[in-house]
Formats: C-alpha cells, sequence, structure tokens
C-alpha cells in the first residue's frame, strides 16, 4: 500500500496557508501546519512557533523531523508590510528577511536530509508577483525576490536527489487580511482592481490547488519554475 505523503505546510493558520493545508488533507496527505498561535482546528499535527525567532524555529524543526517523515515541504508563512523605499527602516527589512527567507531556509534545511535518503521530495516555495515591481514593497518584495532566487539554485542542488523545488507567486488573493487592507469599494480595492486583466481577485483556494499540483507525481518533471497565480496581473494591465 502507498505511504500517506507527509507534507509540512508553514503559516497554515489562514489564507494561502489554511487552504493549502485543508485541500492537501482532503487529497489524503497527513498534513502537518506551524503559526505563531494554535487555530480551533488544525487537519493534522500543528506546531507552535514564531519564524522570527531563529532559535525557537531551529527548535521547532527539529521536534518535527524526529517526529514525521516529512516528504513535502510548502514554505507560506510571511509578513507583509506596505513600506516605501523612503518608510523603511532596518527593523522592517530584518523582519521580512527573518521570516519570509531565512525561516524557509531553516526550514528547508530541516526535511530535505530525509527527503535525499527517500530519493524523493517536493519543496514549494511561496514567493509574490509583487518581484516583478510594486511601489511601496521595499522590505516584501525584496525577501520574496530572494525566495524565488533560492528556489532556482535549490532546484539545480537536489535534482539528483529526486527533489524538485518550485515557485508558486500569487497576486492580490481575497484574504481576510487583504480585505482589511482594502475594503470593498475603497479606493484602495478599485485601484488595486485596475492592474488584474482579469477583472477580480483571486481565492486562496486558487493558489491552493496549483500548490497541490506541484507535489503530485504527475508534477515530477516541473522543476526550478515560477508559476504567477495573478489573474494576467504578471503580463501587464489589460487595455482600457
Amino acid at each position: 500500500m502507498k505511504k500517506q505523503p507527509v507534507t509540512l505546510v508553514t503559516g497554515a493558520t489562514r489564507g494561502i496557508g489554511a487552504a493549502t493545508a485543508q485541500m492537501l488533507a482532503e487529497a489524503g496527505h497527513c498534513v502537518i501546519g506551524t503559526g505563531r498561535s494554535r487555530p480551533e482546528h488544525t487537519p493534522g499535527p500543528f506546531y507552535e512557533v514564531d519564524f522570527a525567532d531563529p532559535d525557537a524555529t531551529a527548535a521547532v524543526l527539529a521536534r518535527i523531523v524526529e517526529e514525521h517523515e516529512v516528504d513535502h515541504l510548502v514554505n507560506n508563512a510571511g509578513v507583509s508590510q506596505s513600506r516605501s523605499l523612503e518608510e523603511t527602516t532596518v527593523a522592517d527589512m530584518d523582519l521580512h528577511y527573518a521570516v519570509n527567507l531565512r525561516a524557509a531556509v531553516q526550514c528547508t534545511q530541516a526535511v530535505v536530509p530525509g527527503m535525499k535518503g527517500r530519493g524523493r521530495g517536493r519543496i514549494v516555495n511561496i514567493s509574490s508577483r509583487v518581484v516583478l515591481g510594486r511601489a511601496d514593497r521595499t522590505p516584501y518584495a525584496a525577501a520574496k525576490a530572494g525566495l524565488l532566487s533560492l528556489s532556482r539554485g535549490w532546484a539545480l542542488e537536489l535534482a539528483a536527489f529526486g527533489i524538485t523545488v518550485n515557485t508558486i507567486a500569487p497576486g492580490p488573493v481575497r484574504t481576510a487580511l487583504f480585505d482589511r487592507n482594502h475594503p470593498e469599494g475603497s479606493e484602495a480595492y478599485d485601484t488595486l482592481l485596475k492592474t488584474v486583466p482579469g477583472g477580480r481577485f483571486g481565492t486562496p483556494d486558487e493558489v491552493a490547488a496549483p500548490i497541490a499540483f506541484l507535489l503530485t507525481d504527475g508534477a515530477a518533471y516541473i522543476n526550478g519554475q515560477v508559476i504567477y497565480v495573478c489573474g494576467g496581473a504578471s503580463v501587464g494591465a489589460a487595455p482600457v
């Protein structure tokens, strides 16, 4: 009988992470989730951790790999603050680097030895369409661009071990945080909507679906790629 895949999803408490965890659980995965606080419901084992703390991150990852054989990793945890170049502080840069980039490196380092030993693994990193350019996103764009670049390098390093590394780069997605920052009918909402040729914002499930696909056997020959899930916003604005 085929072994149940074990998948670690970071930042699994809300938004894209929660949708991904639920979708994978329904597809038969044992989903290990992480987050800063435990939600009321989780589809599998859950570990509380603040990825801004490197020592706490290392400790919880040691527990996870001791207790589970992780087949897949979705590096989804992140922090996003709207900051212009002139507003950005060193503390802003450090926070975005720590949560969006350094923690992803730690998570990947923790699970790769086991993947190598089994001769197979899938890693999906969640970047963002902002890597192609958006105003007022200095720390976030820098960290997410770094993660996309790491994905390409890791894909080359790990391919010989049967491990693929790919990137999903979402555009605007209707999460609870998004709705708080862009209330429907507000100027911020309407201005951003004009940048999406599809004429609407995405849903967490629409991002979770390609993540789930990249973990399947059918995606074994996809490696080192970035998939923009953005309604066409990565291509350009639709004609008026």
